[in-house]
Formats: C-alpha cells, structure tokens, sequence
C-alpha cells in the first residue's frame, strides 16, 4: 500500500511516501506554508498528484508519553484533510523524530541551508519508517 507520511510543523511540513510493497520510505518534498488552509490545499494537490492509500501524520508527543499543545494542531490538519480526501488517517508517534534526522543528515555532511530544506521530509520518513515497522509487529 502506498502510504503518505506528514511532519506538520508551525513553518515547514514535511512528506514522504514508501513503496507500494511499504518497503522503502523516500523524502518527497517540504512545504512552506504557517497557513493550515494553504497547506490542506498544497496536501490535497500531491494526494491527487500520488495517490497514496493511506496518510499518516506524525503526533508529537511528550517524552513521558502525554499529549502536548502541537498534538491538537496535528488532530486538526487530520481533520481538515479528512473533510477534502477520503483516505484513512492514522497517527504516528513521532518522538525524536527531528533529532534522529538532524543525526542521519550530518552523518551524511549535510549542513546549513541544505540541511534546513531538508531536514523536515527526513523527519517524515521516520514517522513513516516507524509507522511501518509497527504494521510489520502487529
């Protein structure tokens, strides 16, 4: 099944897709967008373009396992795509998810503006990564 993974950020949000056999997690792209309607839009323009079967948008939770203030924002970019695409959407938490990107990019010496173009489209592939490593255990 080809799944949609989305780090929803106050500046940037980043997305990535795996493969159809959920195999490999690739980086798509970075939307820069604060505007929750304009990003619903730019979302809803790649859905259509890709066609996944499934979004997941990663939740960022607290360390000891709570709900923080960014959850309800996710909760509600989950229900503003749900109103203009009829995917199923599932929640990923996404603990560490930026400080494990941040680590892969400079273990591959990606630095500076290259590294904040990016930065966000490798955070959703490990919600994507983590998110099918759960549906293989389960």
């Amino acid at each position: 099944m080809k799944i949609m993974a989305i780090d929803y950020g106050d500046v940037r949000t980043g997305v990535a897709f795996c493969d159809v056999r959920e195999v490999l997690a690739s980086p798509y792209t970075v939307i820069k967008e604060s505007y929750q309607p304009k990003l619903v839009q730019s979302l809803e323009q790649i859905i259509e373009k890709e066609k996944p079967e499934m979004l997941v948008i990663g939740l960022p939770r607290n360390m000891d396992g709570s709900y923080g203030y960014r959850c309800e924002e996710c909760r509600s970019l989950g229900e503003a795509l749900s109103a203009v695409v009829s995917l199923p959407i599932e929640y990923q938490d996404e603990r560490l998810t930026t400080v494990l990107a941040h680590r892969t990019l400079s273990d591959n010496n990606v630095r500076g503006k290259n590294r904040k173009a990016v930065v966000d489209a490798v955070s959703a592939v490990m919600i994507l990564e983590s998110f099918l490593d759960k549906r293989k255990h389960n």
